[in-house]
């Protein structure tokens, strides 16, 4: 199988042919892959109250597994080494790599980990193209070269579809069902020369999936166009928790309601329904007269711990308790992620899981 590194290279095989498949995101993981938080322009006036809530985060995740955090140089490590030892992070399980970028959001620009337990090598990774959400925040290369950078760290092959493609844009139930949205997969800034038919092509070959489901739109003050970690979530194999806004008035209200009622008609792979679980949204948080794209689904599952963006907000304990219930045996913990979402996202959106296999 050593050929299979130039094979992947050369797009000779696709994963799905040689069984390789990416994961659920609550499988058993290896660790969490992070870009440590750099850019002053993703959190204008704003940035230095986010390394607080950002080193709870991977402290709390760190208590169950590695996490990797690519760096510029030394300097920067130094400053995030400062963070983390006044969260009280176990710094035995987290280790950083010279793998500099342009922003934080690693979901997006990370690699994506796809595992064959039977194959000789077990871990492969996708490295998709990245344009910042169409070419909405240039320069994107280095972060664009993030999943080379982690495929050569770990000595493992990596396939290029040669298409735009962002971890956050799709969910998966790690038995072959993929979902996501029309309103970004289908956005002309991201692949204009691909129809939906050719999309799902693409993601029943690279992620290793048979199945894809398609909701509407995002939520308001998304500037990914509509990513689904921000709307609906598996939690299990046959059980999304799906985002809906009670305030009739408010401008989320429709578009959520709409993508209800399209889970409610939809079947999983094997053709059960979906079992549905409503989470609220909070009230809409404001900053600087922009609604931010504040939603309780942005949660990352850890081996041990789910932590959840909360928002100072009358829902924040009700969507703890919702998730709570959907986790036995793991940890729900709210941290506090409103300067967070200055930057237009929560810890999903800055995090990338790498499975255990």
């Amino acid at each position: 199988m050593a050929d299979l590194f130039e094979l992947a290279k050369s797009g000779g095989v696709t994963p799905a042919e040689l069984g390789y498949y990416f994961p659920a995101e609550f499988a058993p993981q290896e660790s969490m892959w992070l870009s440590w938080p750099h850019k002053e322009a993703s959190w204008p006036g704003k940035i230095e109250t986010i390394f607080t809530p950002y080193s709870q985060f991977i402290t709390e995740v760190a208590k169950g597994q590695k996490v990797n955090i690519n760096v510029a140089d030394e300097a920067m490590k130094g400053f995030a080494l400062a963070h983390l030892e006044k969260a009280g992070a176990d710094l035995s399980k987290i280790f950083f790599h010279f793998f500099p970028t342009n922003d934080a959001w690693c979901r997006d620009h990370g690699p994506a980990f796809l595992i064959n337990p039977n194959a000789e090598i077990k871990k492969v990774l996708v490295k998709w193209n990245y344009n910042a959400w169409g070419e909405k925040y240039p320069p994107h290369d280095l972060d664009n070269q993030i999943p080379i950078r982690i495929a050569d760290h770990l000595g493992i092959p990596y396939f290029k579809p040669g298409i735009v493609m962002e971890g956050g844009s799709v969910e998966f139930n790690g038995k072959g069902t993929l979902l996501t949205s029309t309103a970004c997969l289908l956005n002309e800034n991201r692949n204009p020369h691909l129809n939906q038919a050719q999309i799902e092509k693409y993601l029943c070959d690279y992620y290793g999936v048979k199945h894809i489901l398609w909701v509407g739109d995002g939520i308001i003050g998304d500037d990914t166009d509509g990513h689904i970690d921000d709307i609906t979530r598996f939690v299990n194999e046959d059980t999304v928790v799906t985002v809906v806004e009670e305030n009739k008035s408010d401008e989320n209200h429709e578009i959520l309601a709409e993508n209800l009622e399209m889970l409610k008609k939809m079947r999983l792979e094997n053709g059960k329904q979906l079992n549905i679980v409503e989470l609220p949204m909070p009230s809409p948080v404001i900053w600087e007269d922009q609604r931010l794209p504040a939603s309780y689904a942005n949660f990352y599952i850890a081996n041990e711990v789910v932590v959840v963006p909360t928002f100072r907000d009358k829902n924040d304990q009700k969507a703890l308790d919702i998730l709570t219930d959907c986790f036995p045996g793991r940890r729900v913990i709210g941290i506090d992620s409103t300067d967070i979402i200055w930057g237009l996202g929560s810890f999903h959106c800055l995090s990338q899981q790498e499975p255990a296999v």
